[in-house]
């Protein structure tokens, strides 16, 4: 539990955050701000000669006066990080002035946010998926960011398809990068990307890989046009290496890798201080982004990567135990992608045994005693699935009238419970 601030001191920290918000914060000499800029840009940015072409062009625009006329800070933050993107898709300037500092430390930040893995499941049909938001950084074995990743891969050691989900993840650590593709290439794989910087460089590849690489396991990638630098980087490798498949849109294009630093006044820059270079493709994705293999809207990747991966399991396997389940689930998956025509959903209402329908959001809903309701989807014209969970299906039977006389609850494992409509029923 987070450790409460006394209340007096509270107060004043949301004072604090309310002034800078209403308040918009005055902007003393806009070429001093904009001269300090120029300068870490042309000491820092890892190209030496562009960065000398863009502190140039920002003391021209300067000196021109381009930046007089405004007042505000987070202004100036806006109009500089607009130019700064034209140059570098990583450049960013912001202002947060005194009264934003201290606001926690970045090490507590991961922590709390379970250093960028937001969620680990295995979906139906035997199909792992990670969703990671951002790259937390590492630096040793038993640091905590590497001991959840190990955690995350472990969780889907027994998929049949893996499913990284990196759609809404902005970047981060390269450390994490290299950690996370070493759990699917050979320990020896020359596919890691080398960051160039001023006066030499380094590999993403990881000191100590991932102890249990999965080098058969079908894997697939979510981008979106938010994912972005160390996330694209993962997402670039793995596809340069020819060991995943991408699956949505074009992503942000942000390559360069770099850090925050102070320019005074409360503003901060973000340099690109390295560039990567793929050894696969000798080169890397500034500006154009990661290009996905698969292109569809980015809201319906997930989905399309399942169908996907479930497809791929059962091309490989179509006669193992559990290949009905996966079956079975890639057929629900269809079915809610094109919703299947069928009688109408009153047909079925009432009540079966000690269990009823009832028709909600135009859909049909399982109730069977105290268990908690279910969700029916239309899988064909009298037969349904359980939306949480495909391998369970719901098929309803006529009587020689073509009236419902009741359904079978079946299961992929075999699995059958009859419940005949009441006999009360009209």
């Amino acid at each position: 539990m987070r450790p409460r601030l006394p209340e007096a001191q509270s107060i004043r920290a949301l004072a604090l955050l309310l002034y800078v918000a209403l308040v918009p914060p005055a902007l003393g000499a806009p070429r001093d701000t904009v001269d300090s800029l120029a300068n870490l840009i042309d000491n820092n940015f890892y190209d030496p000669q562009k960065a000398r072409d863009i502190a140039g062009e920002l003391r021209r625009q300067a000196q021109a006066g381009a930046f007089d006329a405004v007042s505000d800070a987070r202004d100036l933050a806006s109009v500089l990080t607009r130019k700064l993107k034209t140059f570098d898709h990583h450049f960013n300037v912001t202002w947060r002035g005194a009264a934003m500092e201290g606001q926690g430390s970045l090490e507590t930040q991961d922590r709390v946010s379970n250093y960028g893995f937001r969620s680990v499941e295995m979906l139906p049909g035997a199909i792992g998926y990670i969703d990671m938001r951002f790259f937390a950084d590492f630096a040793r074995p038993d640091d905590p960011a590497r001991a959840a990743a190990d955690a995350a891969l472990q969780l889907v050691s027994g998929a049949d398809a893996v499913i990284i989900d990196l759609r809404f993840n902005g970047g981060g650590s390269p450390a994490m990068v290299g950690y996370l593709v070493s759990a699917f290439v050979p320990s020896d794989a020359n596919v890691y990307n080398r960051i160039l910087r001023r006066g030499g460089g380094e590999s993403e590849r990881p000191k100590q890989p991932y102890p249990h690489p999965r080098l058969d396991v079908p894997l697939y990638v979510l981008i979106s046009g938010r994912t972005a630098s160390a996330a694209e980087s993962t997402a670039y490798t793995l596809q340069a290496a020819g060991r995943a498949t991408l699956v949505g849109e074009s992503s942000a294009g942000a390559a360069n890798p770099g850090g925050e630093l102070p320019v005074g006044e409360g503003f901060n820059v973000f340099i690109p201080t390295g560039t990567p270079i793929n050894p696969v493709t000798r080169k890397n994705w500034e500006g154009a982004g990661v290009q996905p293999d698969v292109r569809t809207a980015s809201e319906h990747a997930l989905m399309r990567a399942e169908i996907l991966a479930l497809e791929s399991v059962l091309a490989k396997n179509p006669s193992e135990p559990r290949a009905l389940d996966a079956r079975w689930t890639l057929e629900a998956l269809r079915a809610e992608q094109t919703p299947p025509r069928g009688p109408p959903l009153t047909e079925y209402k009432g009540t079966y045994a000690d269990a009823t329908v009832s028709t909600g959001d135009g859909r049909l809903v399982l109730r069977r005693g105290r268990q908690p309701p279910l969700t029916l989807m239309r899988l064909g014209a009298d037969a349904f699935f359980v939306r949480s969970e495909p391998f369970r299906r719901v098929l309803f039977e006529r009587d020689s009238g073509g009236k419902v006389k009741g359904f079978s609850y079946v299961r992929s494992n075999g699995q059958s419970f009859w419940y005949p409509r009441s006999a009360s029923e009209p």
